[in-house]
This record gives structure tokens, C-alpha cells and sequence, in this order.
């Protein structure tokens, strides 16, 4: 027996006991079994080419042998095929559940109602299907992203100028409710503040081109939204291109928010190169999407509420269920922006100072 980190006042256990998984692997794998009679659970990474989620990549299995939980990985390169692939690959195998974080939250439905059929429980991660049944959706609160970024930026222009948003996909919830967030918190909060919003489908070389192109048209620029670290690069080299990476107290600097807390976030705020970023937690990621798919095998159930590791479960929609993890504000100083706390870049309590 063990005791479960997911339990909380809000939170239904309808069965209490907990099964041990044995890590390794074992010649039962074909039929879900490990080593030592453990069952296997299926993940599948969304990709590999960004700090954030190569960060994650390398947490999952450092939380699987916590749990003693036997994992099969694949890596879908946000590719919807690939990951349509690796799921089939995952159910030949005869996995007990399955961790994916589908980039496409429309195009994985149909994937989601076969490994339903087949009481196969899936977690997501970072992202929520559009429509299908999965068991939790362990993400942080995407619509609190782009207010929060709205609220920096507009506080730090005092609710006048150009600001730009470097969008990420469009076909994912996250992209649509960082921009939809960050426009609706601008036109009510800071009317005055013009804002560009370029698509980049979360592609650095993308968001890198359009940054140019728009600062081209508009040199009077003065804060950019970044929803991924995966623009971070490229808008540093174009800022330092146009001499615009200047302090806070030069009228040149512009303002930059980012979204991950990724180590190279936290130490460019530390180096005055960015200004901000919200913390998406990676590591919880990867905990909190393999306890949740061990309960599901383990037949428990959960109900909206506060859990005990700081989070709120809430209903989204009728049968699906989301654990909001928290996301905080990084700023240079810790200081609060709109009456909300932020933390200071160097706080021991975010991940990107541990990995």
C-alpha cells in the first residue's frame, strides 16, 4: 500500500487500494504485463525540439521509477500521423493506459474513441482534446497565460503603445486560449495598446521571420508576447539586431513575456534579456500525468476541487475532468504586476532552477 499524492477534499477515492508497479522490463510486455507481473503504461512524447519539452522528456522517466511505473515511450514529433502510429503501436503491445499530449486537439478524437473501446484509459498532458473521452487532463490554466502576459505588458507600457503576440498553432486549445486570453484581458483592460497577433504554429524560424517583418512595418515596437519558448532565440538575435536590447529605463527597451520557465528564460530575465515568463510546470507534468493514469488502471475516480499538491481539478465539460497545476508569474523582481504575485527569476521553488 501507498499513499496517494492525488487525494484531496474535493477528490472521490472509490477504491483505495493502490497496486505496485515493478520497473524494468519484462517477456510479459505483449500483454500489458512487466516484469514481476507490473503493468505497462504507454507515452508518448509530443516532440523533442524545445527546452520545454526536452525538460519533460527527461522527467518522465525519472517519475516512473518513483512510481514504480514500467513505461513504453515514443515520440511523436508533433506529427498527428506519428502519433495515430504510436498509439496503434502502444495498443499491439497490450498497454494498461496511455500519457500523450496530442499538438492536434481535434484530429486525436478518433484515436481517443478507439482506445476507449478498448477500456483503455489515456491522461493528456499540456493539452485537452477537443472532443473524446480521456480520464484527466493534467495541464495549467492556458487562459491565465495570456492575461497574465497581458497584464505585464500593459502594466509595463502603462496601457499605451504596440505590442506583438507571437502566436502558437491555432489548431491546439493552448494556442487558442493564449490569444484569445491575451485579446479579450488588451481590449478591456488596455484599450489603447494596439496588438499584432502573427501566427507561427509554434515554429521558431516562423515567429523569427514574422518579428522581422513586423518591426519592419512598425520600429516603434514595445513589448512582445511570446507564447513558447520556442520564439526565444530568435527574438533575442533580432533585438540585439536592432539595438533595442537595452535596460528597462531606456525609452528603447522593449518588453518581453514569455511563456515555459525554461533555465535559458529564467536566467535571460536574470540578465535583463526578457522580462518575464509564466513557469509551465514540466516536471508536475510528468508526475501528475503517470499518477493519473496508474489511478485509472487502479479503478479510481475523482470529482472537482482542491487537491493537496496546490491544484484545482475542474469540470470542463460533461465527463471530462482537468488538474489545473499552478503557473506562476517570473519576473526580475518578484514584484506584484496588477495586484498579483509574481516570483523573482532566481526562486528555488521553480523548475527550471532544479533541472
Amino acid at each position: 500500500m501507498r499513499s496517494r499524492a492525488l487525494t484531496s477534499m474535493g477528490l472521490t477515492l472509490l477504491l483505495g487500494a493502490s497496486v505496485t508497479f515493478a520497473a524494468g522490463c519484462g517477456d510479459g510486455a505483449a500483454d500489458g504485463t512487466g516484469s514481476g507481473g507490473s503493468q505497462v503504461v504507454g507515452v508518448d512524447y509530443p516532440r523533442s525540439d524545445t527546452d520545454f519539452w526536452n525538460s519533460y522528456i527527461k522527467y518522465v522517466p525519472q517519475f516512473a521509477d518513483e512510481l514504480d511505473v514500467e513505461i513504453k515511450t515514443t515520440n511523436s514529433q508533433n506529427d498527428i500521423a506519428n502519433l495515430i502510429s504510436n498509439t496503434q503501436a502502444f495498443i499491439s503491445q497490450g498497454v494498461k493506459g496511455v500519457v500523450m499530449a496530442p499538438q492536434d486537439t481535434a484530429a486525436i478524437a478518433p484515436t481517443l474513441s478507439q482506445l476507449d473501446s478498448k477500456k483503455i484509459p489515456v491522461v493528456t498532458i499540456d493539452t485537452r482534446p477537443d472532443t473524446g473521452k480521456v480520464f484527466m487532463v493534467v495541464r495549467a490554466d492556458n487562459r491565465a497565460y495570456g492575461i497574465k502576459a497581458c497584464q505585464f505588458l500593459g502594466t509595463k507600457l502603462g496601457g499605451k503603445g504596440k505590442v506583438v503576440m507571437l502566436q502558437g498553432g491555432l489548431d491546439s486549445i493552448n494556442g487558442r486560449d493564449r490569444t484569445e486570453a491575451f485579446n479579450e484581458c488588451m481590449q478591456q483592460q488596455f484599450p489603447d495598446i494596439t496588438v499584432f497577433g502573427e501566427a507561427t504554429d509554434w515554429k521558431a524560424d516562423v515567429a523569427a521571420s514574422k518579428l522581422q517583418t513586423r518591426f519592419a512595418s512598425d520600429p516603434d515596437i514595445k513589448g512582445i508576447y511570446m507564447q513558447s519558448s520556442f520564439a526565444l532565440s530568435g527574438t533575442l538575435q533580432i533585438l540585439k539586431q536592432r539595438g533595442l536590447q537595452v535596460p528597462p529605463s531606456d525609452p528603447k527597451h522593449v518588453f518581453v513575456v514569455s511563456n515555459d520557465g525554461i533555465p535559458e528564460e529564467l536566467k535571460n530575465i536574470g540578465e535583463g534579456l526578457i522580462d518575464a515568463t509564466v513557469s509551465q510546470p514540466a516536471d508536475l507534468y510528468a508526475r501528475y500525468g503517470l499518477e493519473y493514469v496508474q489511478a485509472a488502471i487502479e479503478g479510481e475516480t475523482f470529482q472537482p476541487g482542491p487537491t493537496e499538491h496546490g491544484s484545482t481539478i475542474i469540470q470542463v465539460r460533461d465527463g471530462l475532468l482537468e488538474d489545473q497545476l499552478p503557473a506562476p508569474l517570473v519576473t526580475l523582481d518578484g514584484a506584484p504586476i496588477a495586484g498579483e504575485p509574481t516570483l523573482k527569476f532566481d526562486d528555488p521553488s521553480l523548475w527550471g532552477n532544479n533541472a
